[in-house]
C-alpha cells in the first residue's frame, strides 16, 4: 500500500507542471493581436484588468460580443477590444486586401458543394449576393468544396455575419483550407 501510495504521488507531482495547458481553452477560431491586448474580467473597461497579451502574437478567439471578445494567448485569458483582433491567418491579412487584383466580375458565379471535390449536395450563387448566416439556409458548416463557375472572388467566413476569421478566394478550391472546411457560417460573392 505504501509503495501505492508513492507512485500516486509521483504521477501527481509529475503533472502538475502541465496543469496550465491542461487548463487553456482547446477551442474557438483562430486569430491574432493587431497590438497589445489588454485582456479584462468582461467585456466592458469596466471589469479588472487580468493581463496583457504582446502585439502580432496568435491567439485563440472564444467569442464576440459587441464590440469585445473572449481571447487566450500568450499572456492569459480574457476579454479585449474588437478592433485590436485579426481573423486572418497570418497578423497583417484583411480580408479586403489592397494589394490583391481580385476579379471581382459582374456576373460571376460559384458553387458550394458538402463533400470534397465537388461531390454532394450543392447550391450556386452570383456577383453580389450575401449569405449572412448560412444556418438559415440549412448550410451552416456543411460546406467542403467551392468550384468557380465564371470568374469572381468571395469571403467565406467562420462565422455569422462575417465576424471571424474569413478567406478572400477566386479559383476553385477541391477542398477548403483546413480553418474552413465544414466551418463556413457565412458567404459574400463580389
Amino acid at each position: 500500500m505504501r509503495s501505492f501510495v508513492a507512485i500516486v504521488f509521483a504521477l501527481a507531482c509529475s503533472l502538475l507542471p502541465a496543469l496550465p495547458a491542461l487548463s487553456a481553452p482547446m477551442g474557438g477560431s483562430h486569430g491574432w493581436s493587431r497590438e497589445t491586448l489588454v485582456l479584462r474580467a468582461g467585456p466592458g473597461n469596466a471589469y479588472a484588468i487580468t493581463g496583457e497579451i504582446a502585439g502580432d502574437q496568435a491567439i485563440r478567439i472564444q467569442r464576440c460580443q459587441g464590440n469585445w471578445c473572449n481571447v487566450y494567448g500568450p499572456g492569459g485569458h480574457g476579454w479585449t477590444g474588437k478592433v485590436a483582433v485579426d481573423f486572418g491567418k497570418d497578423p497583417h491579412w484583411p480580408i479586403l486586401d489592397p494589394d490583391n487584383n481580385w476579379p471581382d466580375i459582374e456576373g460571376g458565379s460559384m458553387c458550394f458543394y458538402e463533400g470534397t471535390h465537388y461531390t454532394g449536395r450543392s447550391f450556386c450563387a452570383g456577383t453580389g449576393e450575401v449569405f449572412r448566416d448560412l444556418a438559415l439556409w440549412g448550410w451552416d458548416n456543411r460546406i467542403s468544396s467551392v468550384k468557380v463557375t465564371v470568374g469572381t472572388s468571395a469571403a467565406l467566413c467562420r462565422d455569422r455575419f462575417f465576424q471571424s476569421y474569413c478567406e478572400r478566394i477566386a479559383e476553385s478550391q477541391p477542398i477548403l483550407d483546413r480553418y474552413l472546411l465544414r466551418n463556413l457560417s457565412s458567404i459574400r460573392l463580389y
